[in-house]
């Protein structure tokens, strides 16, 4: 059965090589070697590491070595400081999680698909020799349903091209719906003992992501504590989401998220993982910046018992900015109380 020791108490870089300027100053300057001991101060004993593949790929398809080695400086870094790492390919030519970067056609089109197998190749053959700290982590969250099908025939491939170089390296796999929890089921069974099924967890949306400016349908001025009713939760959802997605409907209208609330959440996943000999891993997780700290630790009280109890690998979203920035001012007053249970 795949083990993720070295993996339970993490937290993404998001913005500095992925969701960012791609030019070679915001990559020198954005994250140093202190941040990195920062981290592991904190008691944290693992990165995710988003990398967008403009990091690493012309036009053209060709590779930039000066990407590569950004990502040697992460290892590096994180090595010196005793921590691990999950190198997480958040953009790949022709997919996004995000529709305004226009990326499209990888699920469709060979040539893309070849690009991507290309990009991991080069993963495994530069960073496959450091399978006792670092995880792969195939792609960042699929989104449409109709992707899922042809998205578990591209991951078997890849998952093959690096089992060529990394025979035993650990490899992260999410499915559709930005790897929402729900549909772990619909990823294919692991083809080896070292693959990993990866999810996200926002929920509920409406409270993570209040005032969120990229949601079309948000009002920018929105605020609500975590302690609402749930029948408060599914008409701020109705009110502010574009899809619902979650429904509120089967809790009693009066009463309030616990910790009963994420175990039926991901009551379906941890039963999948158990059955297919895996285990589950939470690529991100978190709070918006717009909420009261205090109100964000009760969210953070309640998920981070149930990942406990089940022992679920994580990593919060964010280090800093990103509008989730745990060393962020806005996370001064709980900060020391979030790092004990993260």
């Amino acid at each position: 059965m795949a083990k993720l020791d070295g993996f339970k108490h993490g937290i993404n870089l998001g913005g500095w090589l992925s969701q960012c300027r791609p030019e070679e100053e915001h990559y020198s300057t954005f994250i140093k070697e202190e941040d990195i001991k920062t981290i592991a101060s904190w008691g944290l004993d693992h990165i995710r590491l988003p990398v967008d593949y403009e990091l690493i790929m012309n036009d053209d398809g060709s590779f930039k070595e000066p990407g590569f080695g950004h990502i040697q400086d992460a290892i590096d870094w994180c090595k010196s400081a005793g921590i691990n790492m999950i190198l997480d390919l958040h953009k790949t030519p022709g997919y996004s999680f995000y529709s305004g970067e226009n990326e499209e056609g990888l699920f469709d089109s060979e040539r893309l698909q070849g690009l991507f197998y290309d990009i991991w190749v080069q993963f495994a053959k530069r960073f496959g020799k450091y399978e006792d700290m670092l995880c792969f982590e195939l792609l960042n969250e699929v989104t449409e349903e109709s992707y899922s099908k042809p998205w578990n025939r591209i991951a078997g491939n890849t998952i093959e091209k690096i089992r060529e170089i990394c025979p035993a390296i650990r490899i992260l796999v999410g499915s559709y719906w930005n790897n929402h929890v729900a549909t772990v089921r619909y990823l294919d069974p692991p083809r080896d003992e070292n693959i990993i099924y990866n999810f996200h967890c926002y929920e509920p949306l409406v409270f993570t992501h209040q005032g969120a400016h990229w949601i079309p349908t948000m009002d920018l001025s929105f605020r609500m504590n975590f302690d609402a009713t749930f029948a408060e939760y599914d008409k701020n959802t109705q009110d502010h989401l574009v899809q619902a997605g979650d429904s509120f409907g089967k809790y009693p209208a009066d009463a309030t998220p616990d910790e009963s609330y994420f175990e039926a959440l991901f009551e379906d996943a941890i039963k999948v993982a158990e059955e297919r000999g895996t285990e589950l891993y939470c690529g991100e997780y978190g709070v918006i910046e717009n909420t009261d700290a205090e109100e964000a630790m009760k969210w953070f009280r309640v998920i981070e018992a149930v990942f406990e109890k089940h022992s679920i690998g994580r990593a919060v979203w964010s280090y800093k900015e990103m509008n989730f920035g745990v060393a962020d001012a806005h996370m001064n007053s709980v900060r020391a109380e979030l790092l004990k249970i993260l």
